[in-house]
C-alpha cells in the first residue's frame, strides 16, 4: 500500500507515533536537522517500504500525519543536516533512527559497522563519514494501539510508612523458578505468574522495584565475549518494554502484570536511566538520538564539542537541562504512570538529573521543580540513586522532597557493625533512627531513606558473609570490574562449605542484618533472593551475567531463613513504634512519655563517653509510639555483638516487666514470645526485642 501525508492542517501535540483511531500522527523533535524522513518497513522490518518527507516543522518538531495507516506498522527516522563532528553535529540520514517516543520495538541490534556515522578504522576517527545504510541491521519502532481493559484496576499509592521494597529482575526472577511455566520464564507474564506472586505475598513485600524494563540492547563488547547487558542499564528506548520480557510481540503484557500485581496489593516501582544512552561516547553507534540531534540531546565538552561530557562513566550523558529533552523524560515518566500504570521510579545516578547547564548539581535544579509541580508524578514514589561519577556527585541527603534516597551509608555501617569492625555503635544509632545526620532538614521526613543491605550492585546478603573478596572472573576482565571494598567477611571459609559451625554463624550473621533492617525507621529494600539465600559466587557485578550466576536460586524455598524473613517483615508490619514518620528527638511528650532512649548494657543511659566508646558492642533502644486512641506501641531492641551478655531492661513509661518476641540466637523459634527477668541475657552476636508484658 502507498502512504503520503494528509495535506490537512492536522498538528497534535505529541510527540512519537499517536494513532488517532483513523490514522497515525508522527512527530519528532531536532533542532539541527535541515530535513527528517519518516520510513516505513515491511511487517518483519527487513525491507524499506517507504521514505516520506516529514512535511511540517514547528518549534523545531517535525511532524506529519497518514490517513490509514494503523498500528503495527514499523518505522523510523533519517536526519539530514550538518556532518561536523567539530561543532556537535552528527547527521547522517544513512543511519536509520530510532524514535526516542517509540511504544513498541522490532528486533534486536545486529551490531555491524554500519551502525557507526563515522567509518571504523579511518585515520580520521570519528571525524570521518560513513555512507552505508544502517537500516538492515537496526531495530525500528512500532506504532501502538493503547487500548487495554483496565477495568478494576486501581493506584495503590501506598504511604511509605508501610512500604517495603522487593527490588527484582524480571528474568533473574522467573528463569530458575521450578513453577514458572517454562514459555512463560524470562518474562513479564512469567512475573505475573501464581508461583511468583504467591511468594511475594506470602513473604509480606508490599512493593516491587524492578530493574530495568526500557529497550536496551546488548553492548557489542559484550556479545563478542558470548555475554550480554543482563541488569539493562544501557536504555535506547524510553517507552518501550524490553521486547525480550515479552512471551509473544504484545506490549499489553507489561500491562498485565502491573494489573496482576496491583489485584494482591503490591505496587510496581521501575528503574528508570534517564542520565545517558545505550550510545555512548562520539566513539559510539549512531542509533537515535546522536542522529536526531547530537547537540541538543546531550552534554558535550564545553571545551571541544567533538567530545561527550560523561560524569556517568558510560561515555555520554543526556542534557537534562534542555527543554525539549527535559520534556522528553517527563513525557516518558507520565507515559508510564498514566498508561502502564506504574507507582513510581527509582533514578539510576539521580545527581546527574540534577546538574544544570554549568554541570553543578542543584537540588533546586529545573528537573526536580519540573518533579514536584507535576500533579501525575509528584504524587507517586520517586527514589533517587543520590551519585554519579562527576565531580560533586555523590549527593546522599541532597535531594529534595518527596524523593526517597538510596542510603548506601546505612548499608556499610550495618555490615561492618556485624561484621565486628568496633566503634560503629554511633553509626548504627543513626542507621537505626532513619539516617537523621543525612536526612533530618528541609523538611524530610522519616521516611526519606530507603535501607538496604544489599542490592543489585554488589555482593548479595550470603555473598557478604560467605566471601572475603570478589569473585567477578567470570566477567572477563580479570577481576578488575566491581567494588572491592564490601565489608564482608567469609566467616572462615570461602565460598561454599560443609562446615556445620560456618553455615551456623552465617546463618545467624544474615538473621541479624535482616532483623535490623526490618526494625530500622525508614524504608526497607530486599534484594531479590536474599531471603532464599541466594548466592552469585561472590561475583558482586554481575551486570553481564544473563546465566545462572545472575539467575535467582529458588532451592531456598526450604531453608528456614526464608520464615524468619517472612516473621521479620510481619513484626515490621505489627509494630508503628519501627514505622514512624517523623525523626525522633529524645523529647518528652507534653504528658511526660518518652518517644526515644538509648541505654547501656547497665541499664544506665548512653553518654557522649559511651557514645565514644570504641570497645562497647551491645546497644540498646527503646521506641515508643504514642496510639490514637489505643495504647502506644513500646519496645526495647538490642544488638549485641560481642558476647553473650546480661542487659537490664529498662523502667520506662511505667513498664515494669518486659516479654522477649525477637531473639536471632535461638536455636529454634525466633519469634517465640518468653517472659523476659532484668537483667536478660542477650546471646553473642545477636539482635533481641522485648515488649511490655500483658
Amino acid at each position: 500500500m502507498t502512504y503520503s501525508f494528509s495535506e490537512l492542517d492536522f498538528m497534535k501535540p505529541e510527540l512519537g507515533a499517536e494513532f488517532t483511531g483513523e490514522g497515525t500522527h508522527f512527530a519528532v523533535f531536532s533542532a539541527h536537522a535541515e530535513q527528517m524522513e519518516l520510513c516505513l518497513f515491511s511487517e518483519d522490518g527487513k525491507q524499506e517500504t517507504a521514505r516520506l518527507p516529514l512535511p511540517k516543522r514547528e518549534g523545531d518538531v517535525w511532524s506529519g500525519y497518514i490517513a490509514g495507516l494503523k498500528p503495527g506498522t514499523i518505522y523510523g527516522y533519517r536526519a539530514h543536516g550538518p556532518y561536523d563532528p567539530k561543532n556537535g553535529h552528527r547527521f547522517n540520514p544513512n543511519k536509520l533512527l530510532l524514535d526516542p517516543y517509540a511504544k513498541q520495538i522490532l528486533g534486536e541490534i545486529a551490531w555491524d559497522d554500519a551502525l557507526y556515522g563515522y567509518r571504523i578504522g579511518d585515520p580520521a576517527e570519528d571525524l570521518s563519514f560513513d555512507e552505508r545504510d544502517s537500516a538492515p541491521f537496526m531495530v525500528k519502532g512500532v506504532v501502538q494501539d493503547p487500548d487495554f481493559d483496565w477495568a478494576g484496576d486501581a493506584a495503590i499509592r501506598r504511604p511509605w510508612t508501610e512500604t517495603i521494597i522487593y527490588e527484582a529482575h524480571v528474568r533473574g526472577m522467573t528463569m530458575n523458578h521450578p513453577g514458572v511455566p517454562e514459555e512463560l520464564r524470562g518474562t513479564f507474564m512469567g512475573m505475573a505468574s501464581d508461583p511468583i506472586v504467591e511468594h511475594l505475598v506470602d513473604l509480606g513485600i508490599s512493593a516491587i522495584e524492578l530493574l530495568p524494563i526500557q529497550y536496551f540492547p546488548d553492548d557489542h563488547y559484550l556479545l563478542e565475549r558470548g555475554l550480554r547487558n543482563y541488569w539493562g542499564y544501557q536504555t535506547l528506548g524510553f517507552f518501550s518494554p524490553q521486547p525480550r520480557f515479552l512471551s509473544g510481540r504484545a506490549v499489553t503484557e507489561f500491562k498485565t502484570m502491573v494489573k496482576r500485581f496491583h489485584a494482591v496489593g503490591i505496587e510496581v516501582i521501575m528503574d528508570v536511566v534517564y542520565n545517558h544512552t545505550a550510545e555512548g561516547s562520539e566513539r559510539g553507534p549512531t542509533l537515535s538520538f546522536r542522529g536526531l540531534d547530537n547537540l541538543s540531546y546531550y552534554r558535550l565538552s564545553p571545551d571541544d564539542l567533538r567530545h561527550s561530557y560523561d560524569t556517568t562513566g558510560t561515555g555520554n550523558t543526556v542534557n537534562i537541562a534542555h527543554p525539549m529533552v527535559l520534556r522528553m523524560v517527563l513525557d516518558s515518566l507520565r507515559y508510564w504512570v498514566g498508561v502502564m500504570h506504574v507507582d513510581g521510579f527509582r533514578f539510576d545516578l539521580a545527581s546527574t538529573l540534577g546538574r544544570t547547564r554549568h554541570i553543578e548539581f542543584d537540588r533546586e535544579g529545573t528537573f526536580f521543580d519540573a518533579i514536584r509541580q507535576d500533579p501525575m508524578l509528584s504524587g507517586v514514589k520517586l527514589i533517587a540513586e543520590p551519585w554519579d561519577v562527576g565531580d560533586g556527585g555523590y549527593q546522599v541527603g541532597g535531594f529534595p522532597h518527596p524523593f526517597r534516597e538510596w542510603n548506601d551509608k546505612y548499608r556499610d555501617d550495618v555490615r561492618r557493625f556485624w561484621k565486628g569492625d568496633g566503634g560503629l555503635v554511633s553509626g548504627l544509632a543513626s542507621r537505626l533512627t532513619g539516617s537523621a545526620p543525612q536526612f533530618n532538614h528541609s523538611d524530610r521526613g522519616a521516611t526519606t531513606s530507603i535501607n538496604l543491605l544489599s542490592a543489585h550492585d554488589g555482593f548479595t546478603l550470603m555473598d557478604t558473609v560467605s566471601y572475603d573478596g570478589k569473585h567477578n572472573e567470570a566477567n572477563g576482565e580479570d577481576n578488575r570490574d566491581g567494588h572491592s571494598d564490601n565489608h564482608s567477611h567469609n566467616m572462615g571459609a570461602e565460598g561454599p562449605t560443609e562446615d556445620e559451625a560456618i553455615l551456623s554463624a552465617r546463618d545467624r550473621r544474615r538473621r541479624n542484618m535482616i532483623a535490623t533492617l526490618l526494625l530500622s525507621q525508614g524504608v526497607p529494600m530486599l534484594l531479590g533472593g536474599d531471603e532464599l539465600g541466594n548466592s552469585q559466587s561472590g561475583n558482586n557485578n554481575a551486570y553481564c551475567q544473563d546465566n545462572e550466576i545472575g539467575w535467582t536460586d529458588w532451592k531456598g524455598l526450604d531453608d528456614p531463613f526464608l520464615n524468619f524473613c517472612k516473621g521479620a517483615i510481619a513484626f515490621r508490619k505489627a509494630h508503628p513504634a519501627l514505622r514512624q514518620e517523623r525523626f525522633l528527638t529524645g523529647e518528652a511528650a507534653e504528658d511526660g512519655t518518652i518517644e526515644i532512649a538509648w541505654y547501656r548494657p547497665d541499664g544506665a543511659f548512653m553518654d557522649d563517653d559511651a557514645w565514644k566508646d570504641g570497645n562497647l558492642a551491645t546497644l540498646g533502644l527503646f521506641l515508643c509510639k504514642p496510639g490514637n486512641g489505643e495504647g502506644p506501641d513500646q519496645l526495647f531492641l538490642v544488638c549485641n555483638v560481642g558476647g553473650d551478655c546480661q542487659v537490664r531492661l529498662p523502667e520506662v513509661n511505667g513498664i515494669r516487666a518486659w516479654t522477649r518476641v525477637l531473639d536471632t540466637g535461638a536455636e529454634n523459634d525466633c519469634f517465640a514470645p518468653h517472659p523476659a527477668e532484668s537483667p536478660a541475657m542477650v546471646h553473642g552476636a545477636s539482635v533481641a526485642v522485648f515488649e511490655p508484658a500483658a
